[in-house]
């Protein structure tokens, strides 16, 4: 891999690790209860880190087609859950029926910074810089 590639694909990895480690951190730390939504993009986010590492390892460039549809599904989650939490009209989506209500909102920094929306902007980033890798 060329000098712009592998920068773009430890950039993405850098990215899905922060946010694996943030997410551990508001559930394990700040003790708070992750919803339903919250598990969801667990369960799309935390596959990246791994993947994304052992394509950078290995540089193995059309790995990049396997974590995408990840990310993308991770990005529809995401905003589906800050619409909800940030849409009063929008809320009560299947997945939050049980447990902890998906609209509640643990941090809310400058009005608009929740859990959700961090996670949104981690999913962005990662598909835009796996977009970005071109081939050799």
């Amino acid at each position: 891999m060329n000098n712009k590639n592998t920068l773009l694909f430890y950039s993405a990895w850098l990215v899905s690790i922060v946010a694996t480690l943030g997410s551990l951190y508001f559930s394990e730390i700040r003790e708070f209860i992750p919803c339903e939504m919250c598990w969801y993009q667990r369960i799309l986010m935390y596959p990246l880190a791994l993947f994304l590492g052992i394509a950078v390892f290995r540089s193995e460039f059309h790995l990049k087609w396997y974590v995408l549809p990840l990310s993308i599904l991770g990005i529809i989650t995401a905003s589906m859950h800050y619409l909800e939490q940030k849409i009063p009209g929008f809320g009560g989506f299947e997945p939050c029926m049980s447990g902890v209500p998906c609209n509640v909102e643990y941090i809310n920094y400058f009005g608009f910074v929740t859990i959700p929306f961090l996670s949104l902007t981690a999913f962005i980033l990662v598909t835009v810089l796996l977009l970005f890798l071109r081939k050799e």
